[in-house]
């Protein structure tokens, strides 16, 4: 019973702890503000910021619900473990298997404190674009879209594919995807970096061994209040969009092109029918690639982690993907490694994900000691 105490005790501590790192109250504070502006009388007369609002809400109150409800879960079995009497063994028998519970739950919530990151909260931006390896490394710009698109949708993001090139004979050679969930960004920003992928190629008459590479970014979403753009230093081009949405939207020119003069950076819009949603839906991607430039420029925290720009071949790879010879997927980073390519291919990426963040706090650990 001594040691079933000890550990109760221990993992109230790691609450404590926990709850230290955390802002709850200035999240209360955030559900009380948005459910004052709900009850005024026009909330609706503006239906995209109030629908944003109900969003902000539901993620705010889930979140502190869950912290909350672990919270007095645990502390009852602290109080619980105190009182009880060792020659109470049915009792025990259900603290053993309470307590048991409740440390799978705090641990499932205590990830995310490894969310430290200015931006990790946000949504977010994923761009890929085909590296060298010709068709092969078109259609692996097409093969990582969908293994982020089926990751994704298991993991309850939202996503919206904003802009998507296809190539005539195979795949893609660019797609861009906003993702909209919490902890997007932090989740995602591991995967950002050369993808590299060996396998016997469909597309050679003699069935070689082809190495194939594609450029995976990802960027926070920022809000527009966090960056102001300067109409003056906006290109914006309108054209005859390819991309979804039935034949109606092949009619105008609907899809928009944004460059921005100072810094070259450009983005492209095509998948909505409306010409203002993609003109909004590009403008998105223009703050957020600002917002990043900023960062690898002045951050030495964040030059380290994501290195200078680099291109899509052979030796910059972060990860790579091998279905011939021999089956294996290993992050070059980490060390994590599988052999089920095929499941992850399918979008089973937590554990990659995952490895990357527990490398990013070792790292940051480990630079603070230094």
């Amino acid at each position: 019973m001594n040691e079933l105490r000890e550990q109760i005790k221990s993992l109230a501590e790691r609450l404590e702890k926990a709850l230290k790192l955390l802002d709850l109250e200035q999240e209360r504070k955030r559900l009380f503000e948005i459910e004052k502006e709900m009850n005024r009388e026009n909330f609706w007369d503006k239906k995209e910021e109030a629908q944003e609002l109900m969003k902000e809400l539901s993620a705010i109150k889930k979140h502190v619900d869950l912290w909350d409800s672990v919270t007095k879960r645990i502390n009852d079995l602290a109080q619980l473990a105190q009182s009880t009497d060792e020659n109470d063994h049915d009792l025990i028998q259900e603290l053993i298997s309470e307590y048991a519970e409740a440390n799978k739950s705090f641990e499932t919530l205590e990830f995310e404190l490894m969310f430290s990151g200015s931006f990790d909260k946000n949504n977010c931006i994923v761009s890929i674009s085909a590296g060298s390896g010709g068709t092969d490394a078109q259609d692996w710009a097409g093969m990582l879209l969908s293994m982020y698109l089926k990751y994704l949708d298991n993991e309850g993001f939202e996503t919206k594919v904003l802009d998507e090139i296809k190539d005539e004979e195979a795949g893609l050679k660019s797609a861009t995807v906003e993702v909209i969930g919490n902890m997007a960004y932090g989740y995602l920003k591991g995967e950002h970096g050369v993808h590299r992928l060996v396998r016997i190629s469909p597309y050679d008459a003699d069935k070689a061994r082809h190495t194939s590479f594609a450029l995976v970014e990802i960027i926070p979403e920022i809000a527009d209040t966090e960056i102001l753009l300067n109409e003056k230093d906006l290109k914006i081009d309108t054209f005859r969009s390819s991309g979804h949405g039935g034949q109606s939207v092949n009619t105008t020119d609907s899809a928009v092109r944004i460059t921005h003069i100072p810094t070259g950076i450009t983005a492209t819009s095509q998948n909505e029918r409306s010409q203002l949603q993609n003109r909004e839906n590009a403008l998105k991607i223009v703050r957020a690639r600002l917002i990043d430039l900023e960062a690898v420029q002045t951050s030495e925290k964040i030059r380290e982690i994501k290195g200078k720009p680099v291109s899509a071949e052979w030796g910059n790879q972060i990860r790579s993907y091998v279905l011939q010879p021999y089956t294996l997927v290993k992050d070059n980073r980490t060390g994590y490694e599988t052999s089920d390519v095929q499941s992850v291919l399918s979008g089973n990426l937590s554990s990659f994900t995952e490895s990357y963040l527990a490398y990013l706090k070792e790292v940051d650990r480990e630079r603070k000691q230094d």
